[in-house]
């Protein structure tokens, strides 16, 4: 049995964050917690979501580590109870929208944050007493602006998924203003994790068409403008295609990702100093060739399908393609360049099985499948 849901309320457009008082009020927050980082605080994009929340009493929380943690959820969670507040707001990158979700969560839920991971079980343990969420994306990456997931470091260093509709945001304001000039380095990892999820999604094997719609339209946009956004950052068109690549990505990864994204997450909890999309980047061509001879790939023509959007001639080239992209974006050449070690896979392995990625890919790797796509991507 299928099943399909359209997601959130997005606002979308240049100076879409003029909005955010406008959708507090829709959604019946009026002393909202506001979940950030440091470097979106120090440049300046912070102060235009205060900015646009006049007369409203604010709490800041703005601790997000770069990669999302149990201990920083409950620090947030610890601001948000004894400031009194009755809602949510994510202004940042996927980090900051995970850990805004993590506080969700565990402001309202019992016992640890393991308890509701998905891969415990513990999925439909989350209800909707979930605090109200409004995400204001500041990259343009992981989408998880309209997901209902979030992906965390456990205090046992484990780097899990949690997913509920629950946790779904009620508003998306996504402004492509907030990612003019941001770092071409961070432009590239966060827009190739984009395409990663486009690609990946197109690629699972569950029956979503209009999924599959939105992720191919996403890798066009993604794929087309990606240089451009990382070599000109005030590009206002390529941002706003990136924008949407990332929004769209994940309005269809609801259909499932695969090992790609299971040894990101994997490698990420044994090196949380590793950017995800980064890692998605170095692991997308192994995976796009062991995933070419599954059965749902073939039938469906899925990667000539891909390659049109990418403007290749054939399916068999995306796996250079993607290296070169890699190349001509200033990302790393392999997990070496990275320093990642061999050392390391049998780790890397048995949380890549465990994870719950794992289980949605055309193909269902073994060990020692997983193994040879981590050395071909070292």
């Amino acid at each position: 049995m299928a099943f399909i849901y359209y997601v959130t309320q997005i606002q979308f457009d240049y100076g879409a964050v003029k909005l955010l008082k406008q959708e507090c009020e829709r959604v019946g927050i009026s002393k909202p917690l506001v979940i950030t980082d440091a470097g979106v605080k120090a440049a300046g994009v912070l102060q235009k979501a205060l900015d646009a929340l006049p007369g409203m009493t604010v709490a800041v929380f703005d601790q997000t580590p770069s990669n999302p943690t149990e201990a920083a959820v409950r620090a947030a969670v610890a601001v948000y109870q004894a400031q009194g507040c009755d809602g949510l707001i994510a202004v940042g990158g996927g980090s900051a929208i995970d850990c805004a979700k993590g506080v969700a969560i565990a402001a309202t839920h019992e016992g640890p944050l393991k308890t509701y991971a998905t891969i415990e079980g513990g999925s439909l343990k989350i209800t909707d007493r979930a605090v109200p969420l409004i995400a204001v994306p500041t990259t343009s990456g992981t989408g998880s602006e309209v997901a209902r997931g979030a992906i965390i470091i456990l205090d046992d260093h484990r780097k899990l998924g949690f997913h509920s509709w629950h946790i779904v945001p009620k508003a998306a304001i996504c402004d492509p203003e907030l990612t003019l000039g941001l770092p071409p380095q961070l432009t590239a990892a966060t827009g190739m994790d984009a395409i990663a999820h486009c690609m990946e999604t197109f690629m699972a094997p569950a029956f979503n068409p209009p999924a599959d719609g939105i992720g191919l339209d996403g890798l066009q946009r993604g794929w087309a403008h990606i240089e451009r956004a990382t070599r000109d950052g005030s590009d206002r068109e390529a941002r706003l295609n990136m924008m949407s690549a990332s929004m769209q990505g994940a309005m269809a990864f609801q259909k499932g990702l695969g090992c790609v994204h299971s040894l990101s997450h994997s490698l990420g909890g044994v090196d949380p100093r590793l950017h995800h999309g980064t890692l998605n980047a170095m692991f997308l061509p192994a995976v796009v060739r062991f995933n070419a001879s599954a059965e749902s790939i073939q039938k469906e023509n899925r990667l000539n399908r891909m390659a049109q959007a990418m403007g290749l001639a054939s399916g068999s080239d995306i796996p250079e393609a993607v290296k070169d992209m890699n190349a001509r974006l200033g990302l790393p050449k392999g997990l070496a360049e990275m320093g990642v070690q061999r050392a390391q896979f049998e780790q890397i392995i048995v949380g890549a099985m465990a994870d719950h990625c794992h289980k949605t890919n055309p193909r269902i790797a073994t060990a020692e499948e997983y193994e040879a796509m981590l050395g071909d991507s070292l």
